[in-house]
């Protein structure tokens, strides 16, 4: 079964800093774009950040421009989304998704593979 899992999610002060990661099961990453992507109760799904297959290219909302970075090794098949200087907006369950490796996806519905989610909450 073809299934990516993130971890790494948890509680953190505003200010702080979280790594998420994101594993493939049953296939391996060096062929997929990865995308992460959040969702807040009571709002719609959204971009966070995607990287290319080879990791070359990478993209960020606006949002989280200057705070988070994402990065890959293909031999280790994880993606890290490393999120710093964290808000209390930040919080939502956090997913990684694969996608196609020809180009650098960054709609939700351009991806196949989804994660199940990690909870991150920025809260004092």
């Amino acid at each position: 079964q073809l299934q990516v899992v993130e971890s790494g999610g948890g509680l953190v002060q505003p200010g702080g800093s979280l790594r998420l990661s994101c594993a493939a099961s049953g296939f391996t990453l060096d062929h997929y774009a990865i995308g992460w992507f959040r969702q807040a109760p009571g709002k719609e799904r959204e971009g966070v950040s995607c990287i290319s297959s080879s990791g070359a290219s990478t993209d960020f909302a606006d949002s989280v421009k200057g705070r988070f970075t994402i990065s890959r090794d293909n031999a280790k098949n994880t993606v890290w989304l490393q999120m710093n200087s964290l808000k209390p907006e930040d919080t939502a369950v956090y997913y990684c998704a694969a996608g196609p490796g020809s180009y650098l996806p960054h709609s939700a519905y351009e991806y196949d593979y989804w994660g199940q989610g990690t909870q991150v909450t920025v809260s004092s």
